[in-house]
């Protein structure tokens, strides 16, 4: 029902910044909530921040400060300014959508981008 298309993805150095996008299409109008998750290899899928409603935001301990999620409601695309990018922050990042549909609640998950951050 909805597609997630990630970019800006790649390789940084600790401190440095990195900009990421995700544009959503199918059906968009649906979509209450946007938010960012990331996995690195063998560990668990953790959600890094969320922007709901266009408005309401909330992060993940370990990047707030660092982090800044915001939204295109009109185009219906979802960014994540990274900024002070440690070595713990390398994982791939996935773009996620919330929508409800008839009073029940879907998420979709897009393909994901890699981010490494190394010297």
């Amino acid at each position: 029902q909805v597609q997630l298309v990630e970019s800006g993805g790649g390789l940084v150095q600790p401190g440095g910044s990195l900009r990421l996008s995700c544009a959503a299409s199918g059906s968009i109008f649906s979509i209450y909530a946007m938010g960012w998750g990331r996995q690195a290899p063998g560990e668990q899928r953790e959600l890094v921040a969320i922007i709901a409603n266009g408005i309401s935001t909330n992060y993940a301990d370990s990047v707030k400060g660092r982090f800044t999620i915001s939204r295109d409601n009109a185009e219906n695309t979802v960014y994540l300014q990274m900024n002070s990018l440690k070595p713990e922050d390398t994982a791939v990042y996935y773009c996620y959508v919330k929508l409800r549909v008839v009073g029940v609640d879907h998420t979709y998950w897009g393909q994901g981008t890699q981010v490494t951050v190394s010297s």
